[in-house]
């Protein structure tokens, strides 16, 4: 029951801020999986990745009647192209967490954890524009998006994270996409990803006992599904550069107490 209350408490603010910025909020209960609630970093990745699904759906859809949806269709290629490379790395990459090390896993954490607090911050500083680094052209969004995908993929699956934190500013920087267009954009390519990832976790037996679904996945999925539900409400509302800055430091913060409880 304990392990069952926290989960639900932190959900909740965690998928408010994930809503808002079209993330799945993995990279936010990371701490909290590993901290109150004393899992493992290898126990806690397909936990993680489970609840992100809960979390992607209620936003995908909250923001589907608050945003307009119709810039999307003038991305379709590349958001094909992200999700293709995405899936593809998601498949495989899984079978990867076997192969690495307590310590070496969380390390990995660690530094995404950094390096996306570190970028979130920064770019809240820069003004939005339209230009983008990869050049224009259906082929070069094809290819690109399908590269960076593979590495979006790797990471979701290894990390247990929904790969908005990667993809969003993929489409801010690579492709010149406005940041709300952008984090709609994350969940249409986050959903697939996240789904290939938790059916290879499932093969292998992750989800077998009852009691992690009890204590965690049904109270922390639906704490996510009321805060993703607020967050979508409110994302028309709150201007994108503060939660930027804000989202890169509780990030950081995150990193920083995963460092001392370990």
């Amino acid at each position: 029951m304990k392990r069952a209350r926290i989960a639900f408490v932190f959900s909740v603010p965690i998928s408010v801020l994930g809503g808002l910025i079209g993330l799945g909020g993995a990279e936010f209960r990371l701490p909290v999986l590993k901290g109150p609630m004393r899992y493992s970093a290898k126990e806690a990745v397909p936990l993680n990745l489970s609840v992100s699904l809960v979390t992607l759906v209620v936003s995908l859809l909250t923001r589907a009647g608050t945003l307009p949806l119709r810039p999307l269709a003038d991305l379709s290629p590349i958001i094909v192209s992200l999700a293709v490379g995405a899936i593809v790395a998601a498949f495989f990459g899984t079978g990867l967490v076997k192969g690495l090390s307590e310590r070496r896993l969380e390390a990995m954490i660690l530094v995404l954890l950094v390096a996306i607090g570190a970028a979130l911050i920064v770019e809240s500083f820069i003004p939005q524009s339209d230009f983008g680094l990869v050049p224009s052209g259906f082929s070069w969004s094809i290819a690109v998006g399908v590269l960076f995908g593979l590495a979006i993929g790797l990471v979701s699956s290894v990390l247990g994270v929904a790969g908005g934190e990667l993809i969003i500013p993929t489409l801010i920087f690579g492709f010149g996409v406005a940041v709300k267009i952008a984090g709609t954009a994350s969940l249409l390519v986050s959903l697939p990803t996240v789904t290939v990832g938790l059916i290879r976790y499932a093969r292998q037996g992750t989800f077998s006992k009852r009691a992690v679904f009890n204590e965690t996945i049904v109270p922390m999925g639906f704490g996510s599904a009321i805060g993703a539900l607020v967050g979508g409400l409110l994302v028309g509302l709150v201007p994108s550069s503060f939660l930027k800055f804000l989202l890169g430091i509780v990030l950081i913060v995150s990193a920083i107490r995963i460092i001392r409880s370990s």
